[in-house]
């Protein structure tokens, strides 16, 4: 008898494929946009996951924009790649794209970084593996991740003192 042979996984990518229910769409009859950032953290939370080996958190969502809606009945795909890590963090890219399953080309829709931290039984930071980005596409989406994380540092350093202390 032969032993099956598994596919090596590539433990910096995940791939969701699936079709967009009625039960997500909004009032206009797409989906609604909290739905979609649910998929995007799910699709992030198992990325980060399968990458640091352990539980994570999101820390923040940064630059998401909706190019086009998704309608229901729709193919959508969310790609979520690892871009850039600290020492806890992983940055991670997703991007959504969607269209008609009967052969009609799926479209971006949306993408933005996730930024999630790996966390032991405590909810205490852990360190996880360093990733280095080898090709030109790595290397732009991990300077593009250092970007945005340095403007949304600056944004951070802009919010009055009430709203950064929580108080409004």
């Amino acid at each position: 008898m032969s032993t099956p042979i598994a596919a090596p996984l590539d433990r910096s990518e995940t791939t969701f494929r699936f079709l967009a229910e009625p039960t997500s769409v909004n009032f206009g009859g797409k989906v609604h946009g909290g739905a979609l950032m649910k998929w995007i953290d799910e699709t992030a939370y198992a990325c980060s996951a399968v990458w640091s080996g352990r539980y994570c958190v999101t820390v923040s969502v940064g630059n998401i924009r909706f190019r086009r809606p998704i309608h229901v009945g729709n193919l959508v795909e969310l790609r979520a790649r690892v871009v850039a890590t600290g020492r806890t963090s992983m940055h991670i890219h997703v991007s959504v794209h969607a269209g008609d399953p009967k052969g009609g080309e799926l479209l971006q829709t949306t993408d933005c970084l996730v930024v999630m931290v790996a966390v032991n039984e405590n909810g205490s930071p852990v360190p996880v593996p360093s990733f280095v980005p080898q090709t030109e596409e790595q290397q732009r989406l991990a300077k593009y991740a250092m970007d945005v994380k340095d403007a949304l540092d600056a944004i951070v350093d802009l919010k009055p003192d009430e709203v950064a202390k929580g108080k409004v």
